[in-house]
């Protein structure tokens, strides 16, 4: 069994090597090509520590591994200087059982989820250099931001978050990675002239007003998971031509659009790699609404034990 670190993921790991990898994922799980178990999610706790677990198993049919990733959100995480999402990846030969990996899978969960950005405003966006608009600045915040400049070319970024240290030094960490970066004051000044939009928060409450978005705007929202969580208003999805989904049937439980659209109005994102569904005008506005799923963790973790195998990274131990 190879035990990957953090440090280890880091060092195989490319967002544009990554990129086909998660479209290709898409594409099977689009044609039902894979086995996604329900996700569970339970309320933790310690003292007066609250948080999230989730339990998330994943096969794709014809790969030779499945994988199982444990997760936890811990929204108050940032004020210890800890990330708000950890999370850790086993990997499995599909043909014994046998462990063959296991990983720190913080990194793979930010990467795959900044993917679906990527891909999104790679193929999604109205046509141009992005001016992207950002609102949240931890970790997924940058990876999406990453992963659009992976896929796209990026002309500027303007970060907002409501604690202004942290959209801040989000800036300044985009710049040192070569991106004309800038901190904003307002939700609104991050939205305006956006071609894309990316919500990356926590939040329960909308982040944004709707009627902020200029014609033809691509929004990308990755934080909500639950019923109660909540980043778009209902102005955003009525000005939406499109509401494109990674997991229908589990974004049509979320704050974002529970109570606005059925599950059947919800367009499979899977569509769009097929080449079945997209962007029919530069004036129109589309959402992207993501929960995640594990048959991404399943590609992205193959793929990182596969690199790390061919260069030797990581520890072998017996199980």
């Amino acid at each position: 069994m190879r035990v990957l670190t953090d440090a280890d993921v880091e060092r195989v790991l490319s967002l544009p090597d990554l990129l086909p990898v998660i479209e290709r994922a898409f594409v099977k799980q689009g044609r039902g090509e894979v086995e996604r178990p329900p996700r569970p999610h339970f309320p933790i706790s310690e003292g007066d520590t609250e948080g999230t677990a989730l339990v998330m198993p994943a096969a794709i049919h014809g790969a030779s591994t499945f994988t199982t990733k444990v997760a936890t959100v811990h929204e108050s995480n940032p004020e210890k200087g800890l990330p708000t999402v950890r999370a850790q990846v086993h990997v499995t030969d599909a043909a014994t059982g046998e462990t063959l990996g296991t990983m720190d899978g913080s990194r793979v969960t930010n990467a795959r989820t900044g993917c679906i950005g990527g891909l999104s405003a790679r193929d999604l966006a109205p046509a141009g250099p992005i001016r992207l608009g950002v609102i949240g600045a931890g970790a997924q915040a940058r990876w999406q931001t990453r992963a659009i400049a992976a896929a796209a070319e990026v002309e500027r970024v303007r970060v907002y978050s409501p604690t202004p240290d942290s959209r801040t030094k989000c800036a300044a960490d985009l710049r040192d990675e070569g991106l004309d970066a800038e901190a904003v004051g307002s939700a609104e000044d991050a939205v305006a002239e956006a071609s894309v939009v990316v919500t990356a928060t926590t939040a329960t409450e909308p982040v944004f007003p709707g009627e902020a978005l200029a014609p033809g705007t691509l929004v990308v929202a990755v934080g909500a998971y639950t019923a109660e969580t909540c980043e778009l208003d209902e102005t955003t999805i009525q000005r939406a031509a499109r509401v494109f989904a990674d997991v229908p049937e589990e974004v049509a439980g979320i704050g974002d659009i529970r109570g606005r659209l059925a599950e059947d109005e919800l367009v499979p994102l899977s569509d769009v790699f097929e080449g079945r569904a997209g962007r029919e005008s530069d004036e129109e506005i589309l959402v992207v609404d993501s929960v995640g799923s594990a048959v991404l963790d399943a590609a992205a973790a193959e793929h990182v034990l596969e690199r790390a195998s061919e260069s030797g990274r990581g520890t072998v131990v017996d199980e």
